[in-house]
């Protein structure tokens, strides 16, 4: 058995299509939240680092803990400016080497009034790993793109 094999070989006769999504079907596909890859420059270098997520009003919230690297990373110690960063969520099929993958770009907002984080607690974001993780942070969008890949019949 090759690789090829393991990962799944499509059928004879079908061949790939890359269709770009607009911007409505990126935000349906990403609504019931889930993990996606944050990646930003921090004070290593390029950094992507899974996290879980939910969209809220049209923004990507996560938590984080308060002085950990990401949080402080993604301050920049002036007041009104913000980090841009991406934002990558995908799901994948490998037996049918089908998926689609939508990319966020836009800027990382601390949500630190109390106004803004009694609006961001109702999107219900639990993060996964156990700590004090009680630093949220807003993903606000400047760019959402996003490609599905299918197999057709030739």
């Amino acid at each position: 058995m090759t690789d090829n094999d393991l990962h799944g070989t499509p059928a004879p006769g079908r061949e790939p299509v890359t269709r770009h999504l607009d911007e409505t079907e990126c935000l349906r596909l990403i609504a019931p939240g889930g993990i996606g890859r944050l990646a930003f420059t921090g004070r290593y270098g390029v950094t992507v680092l899974p996290v879980n997520y939910k969209l809220h009003e049209g923004t990507i919230v996560f938590r984080t803990s308060h002085h950990g690297a990401t949080d402080e990373d993604l301050r920049t110690g002036i007041t009104g400016a913000e980090y841009k960063v991406g934002f990558e969520i995908d799901h994948l099929d490998p037996d049918r080497r089908e998926g689609w993958s939508v990319l966020i770009q836009g800027s990382a907002h601390h949500v630190d009034s109390a106004a803004e984080r009694a609006a961001v607690q109702q999107a219900g974001i639990e993060p996964w790993p156990g700590g004090d993780k009680e630093a949220f942070i807003q993903i606000i969008p400047t760019r959402i793109t996003g490609r599905r890949i299918i197999r057709t019949d030739t």
